[in-house]
């Protein structure tokens, strides 16, 4: 049996996809996973090493760069994003045509497209030669690589709800966002033992800041700006900021004994869990994974992505009562907006409990089995077929 899994851009396509690689293996051993990235990446290193992938091939994508609310004049005088996306069309192209050779020799019993510029190519492919395919949508709106390609997908398999989505109900398979079996909800004991093992006192109030692996500018300057006066407001209080790679010079002119600042904090699972508030961007991923464990968290969406999927998921968590929402405008402008916010919830663990609890009853815990078992099962009846472009 052999599972092609595609999906890259972001590292925030790429975990999923090793989560579900995991579990893949843990469900049926025998099964052979082939994982096709783009070439170059610069987040190769993230399955380079991994245990559950037997094979990984590689096609060149083009992205196709484009930037929520910005108008139609904005783009055409973007001359830069434009000399881009004329060179990455010829990349698109040339991978496309990598990919139609490329799964006409691995000869896959499915393929699971987790979203991600890459995916594009592998999904063309897939339909031309009638291998069955599987979407993953982690968003509240789907990308536009899962909707070039969703019409021939056997499955469109989401995050959320399928009102959020206009896939043929037919085809719409509600999993949940994947996260690694890493993440589960987490007990107040356990909490207290995550905190000993990263060096927090265990009585104490931990505020866990992370934009993900990159950093958010808007976040980091806002925290740095509010970060002294909730540490000497709060003696009780330790702060944990991820800044993303190439960002610690943000607090070189500031230390205190309660302030860890990190590039990359691994594993994050263990931060989060002993988190007991997280201001953290919208992403699904990043979400879920908080979801899953059971944390208060206040998120600030990122408004510039394309699709405004960020802005969507924080309405989404923000209609169920799930999280604090603070907007980016806002903490540009004035950042102890921010700061009221963090001190309101640190001051209300009843209210922190609460959103807590919320965010664990919109997470699906099981979403990355449930994905599994629809591949497994697809693979198995080698007699069927998608339809042809």
């Amino acid at each position: 049996m052999k599972i092609v899994l595609t999906g890259g851009g972001t590292g925030g396509h790429i975990t999923p996809i090793l989560a579900v690689a995991h579990e893949l293996k843990r469900l049926n051993s025998d099964a052979y996973i082939v994982y096709i990235g783009e070439r170059n990446s610069k987040y190769a290193e993230m399955t380079s090493n991994n245990p559950d992938i037997d094979e990984i091939r590689t096609v060149y994508a083009g992205k196709f760069r484009r930037y929520h609310g910005e108008s139609w004049h904005q783009r055409l005088l973007d001359v830069r994003t434009n000399i881009l996306n004329i060179r990455d069309l010829f990349y698109f192209i040339l991978g496309t045509l990598q990919a139609v050779f490329l799964l006409k020799s691995l000869n896959p019993d499915v393929v699971l497209l987790k979203g991600g510029f890459v995916g594009v190519p592998t999904g063309l492919a897939s339909a031309f030669w009638r291998y069955p395919f599987v979407t993953h949508d982690s968003d509240a709106v789907p990308g536009l690589a899962n909707r070039l390609v969703a019409r021939w997908a056997r499955y469109n398999a989401t995050a959320m709800s399928p009102d959020y989505y206009n896939y043929p109900p037919e085809k719409v398979k509600h999993v949940g966002v994947l996260v690694g079996d890493d993440y589960h909800q987490i007990s107040e004991e356990e909490q207290l033992q995550l905190k000993h093992e990263i060096g927090i006192p265990s009585h104490s109030r931990l505020l866990l800041v992370t934009g993900g692996s990159g950093g958010a500018q808007t976040i980091n300057n806002a925290v740095r700006s509010i970060v002294s006066d909730l540490l000497d407001s709060t003696p009780d209080l330790y702060v944990i900021h991820q800044v993303g790679k190439g960002k610690m010079g943000i607090y070189k002119d500031f230390q205190h004994p309660r302030l860890q600042v990190a590039p990359l904090l691994f594993p994050l699972y263990q931060f989060t869990g002993a988190a007991d508030l997280i201001i953290t961007r919208a992403g699904a991923n990043a979400i879920a994974e908080i979801g899953v464990q059971g944390r208060a968290c206040i998120v600030v969406p990122n408004p510039l992505l394309a699709g405004g999927h960020q802005t969507q998921n924080a309405k989404y968590l923000q209609e169920q009562r799930a999280v604090e929402v603070v907007d980016e405008k806002t903490i540009r402008k004035d950042a102890s907006k921010l700061g009221q916010q963090v001190r309101k919830l640190l001051e209300n663990k009843t209210r922190r409990l609460d959103l807590g609890k919320r965010m664990n009853e919109v997470t699906i815990p099981d979403a990355t089995s449930k994905l599994s078992m629809i591949l497994l099962d697809i693979a198995k009846r080698t007699d069927t077929k998608t339809e042809s472009i």
